[in-house]
């Protein structure tokens, strides 16, 4: 097993493709990096059955530890409603779709927000700033021109 150091950040990235590729259902990621010491991030995924929330459980825990990270608390395996793996800044929590409309961890986490909306929308602001500089800059060089 090879040791990778690995940010919050990437590791919650990294398990969202796992779950991902095991096709987890209505993956999300909330940064709780301003509203609590807990963790930084949840990963909050569903499956379609108990076998299912099994399989994405195995495979997080598999391709983590391949990059020499294992989970610190397992949770819920055995009845497999709600599994928990605990990765001390990432804390994943696989649900069969009832019981995460039940527990709802989304709203009560809300303030957090969705780190891919976070995602969307930073990029919205970077593609307006970025054309607003670059209508600036056509209307310097307009300028420019004129005193030339």
């Amino acid at each position: 097993m090879k040791e990778f150091d690995m940010d919050s950040t990437t590791m919650a990235e990294k398990i969202k493709g796992i779950i991902d590729d095991r096709k987890g259902k209505s993956i999300d990621i909330i940064d709780l990096r301003e509203l609590t010491i807990v963790a930084d991030y949840f990963v909050i995924a569903s499956g379609t059955s108990t076998t299912h929330l099994r399989g994405i459980a195995d495979e997080v825990m598999f391709k983590m530890e391949e990059a020499g990270i294992k989970p610190l608390h397992v949770e819920g395996y055995d009845t497999a409603s709600w599994i928990l793996l605990d990765y001390n800044d990432v804390i994943v929590h696989i649900f069969l779709q009832s019981e995460r409309e039940f527990y709802n961890l989304e709203k009560l986490w809300k303030q957090g927000g969705s780190m891919s909306k976070k995602v969307a929308e930073q990029k919205a602001i970077d593609e307006k700033n970025f054309r607003k500089a670059v209508k600036e800059t056509g209307n310097n060089n307009e300028n420019n021109n004129e005193n030339e």
